[in-house]
């Protein structure tokens, strides 16, 4: 029997349905893979994705880090500061500045917000049937971050109608469409009304700590962030922070759901909470992967990546790898965790800057979920997945708690 065409394709149902099958042929059959339709590699092994996400000099965030940017030539002087498209020093500087502001004292004075968020939303379903996204998962994680920022809490939904809208694809899109376009203008003229108004009457949030605060420039001189610089960090970190621990809690209600064992294991410990947190990340990264472009010729696996090149960086494939880990494929939350490192949260310089706050969140859900449903069933038939570039999740999951 002729064994089929391996193909990987971003945008497609394969990937947007969690391409695990495609991503164990690839790790076994072309641990650099190269695209024909759409011209990048692609690394899926461990061994190789998780130093590439450290080696910044050859696989550089400047240029953009997805296909249609980096094929597109994102200028890099006048193009967009946000730190995710920064390479050393410019990231070092920027980094460090954050580092300040998002401090580990500040993300436990969120847990507060964080309960309060939680539970606005869990006293609102119906225990008899919710949609566990739509109602729960969805709504709360943009409410805490824009509260840390200061947006007004009117505006919040909003905010994540638009991080949707902005990373919605359609199957076969590769640019970013004329919603998204738009979706992403919006965000940004909010987000620079919002720094005006900060720079005129400040407030104890992260937007006027920005606003505040003092980086230092490549030229070793000290300068503030402009009004760019500030709408650019609010948009990515709304958008991250909304959108991991949306698709993270979605995942693990799902991922309950098949493995009940595991939910009442939890039940009975609540210190397992943050091992099943981090089995979350590894088994299904909501960010899936990242795109480098390699800055000299790369030569692996028998491979040359040539300099110039687009490299998806498939963490969702490492994370999977059975080379790093045993039974790679089997959910376990009580898996030993010092086997390999978890790249679900990112690894190197570009890790998840909000990775605490995404763990401190998801571990109160989860907590407060158990206390709410500690029985539950699934309609596996009417689950559906986003469509979303580099992110995988569940757009809709609907539950019934049992009595």
């Amino acid at each position: 029997m002729t064994k089929a065409k391996l193909v990987f394709d971003p945008f497609s149902m394969d990937f947007f349905n969690g391409a695990y099958e495609t991503y164990r042929r690839m790790r076994d059959e072309a641990p650099v893979y190269y695209s024909d339709e759409h011209d990048f590699y692609a690394l899926t092994r461990h061994e190789d994705v998780a130093p590439a996400f450290k080696d910044f000099d050859t696989y550089s965030s400047a240029y953009g880090i997805d296909l249609a940017t980096i094929r597109n030539g994102m200028p890099t002087e006048s193009g967009p500061r946000m730190i995710i498209f920064m390479d050393p020093p410019s990231h070092r500087n920027m980094r460090s500045l954050l580092n300040k502001v998002f401090t580990p004292r500040a993300i436990q004075a969120q847990t507060e917000n964080v309960v309060d968020k939680i539970e606005k939303y869990l006293s609102r379903l119906d225990p008899d049937g919710f949609d566990a996204v739509q109602e729960f998962t969805a709504p709360f994680p943009v409410e805490v971050i824009t509260t840390m920022l200061g947006v007004p809490e009117e505006s919040a939904q909003q905010v994540r109608h638009w991080i949707d809208d902005s990373l919605h694809r359609e199957v076969g899109q590769v640019e970013t469409g004329e919603q998204a376009m738009k979706a992403n203008i919006d965000q940004a003229m909010f987000y620079l009304d919002l720094v005006a108004k900060r720079r005129a009457e400040p407030r104890d949030d992260l937007f006027t700590k920005l606003v505040q605060a003092e980086l230092e420039r490549e030229n070793g001189e000290m300068d503030r962030l402009d009004d760019l610089e500030i709408a650019a960090f609010a948009s990515l970190l709304g958008g991250a922070g909304a959108e991991t621990v949306t698709k993270l809690v979605g995942n693990a209600v799902y991922m309950f759901a098949k493995h009940q064992d595991q939910w009442q294991m939890m039940r009975e410990d609540r210190s397992m909470i943050s091992g099943a947190v981090e089995e979350l990340l590894r088994y299904e990264a909501p960010s899936q992967y990242n795109v480098r472009r390699n800055m000299r010729d790369v030569h692996l696996h028998g491979t040359t990546i040539p300099e110039g090149s687009p490299v998806f960086l498939i963490a969702g494939s490492a994370n999977r790898d059975e080379r790093a880990w045993t039974d790679a494929d089997k959910f376990d939350i009580t898996r030993d965790r010092a086997q390999a490192q978890n790249l679900g949260l990112g690894y190197g310089i570009h890790s998840c800057l909000g990775a605490a706050l995404a763990r401190l969140e998801s571990s109160i859900a989860l907590d407060r979920l158990l206390d709410f449903m500690p029985r539950f069933e699934v309609d596996f038939d009417k689950c559906t997945r986003v469509q979303m570039q580099n992110v995988a999740g569940w757009k809709n999951v609907p539950v019934k708690v049992l009595r």
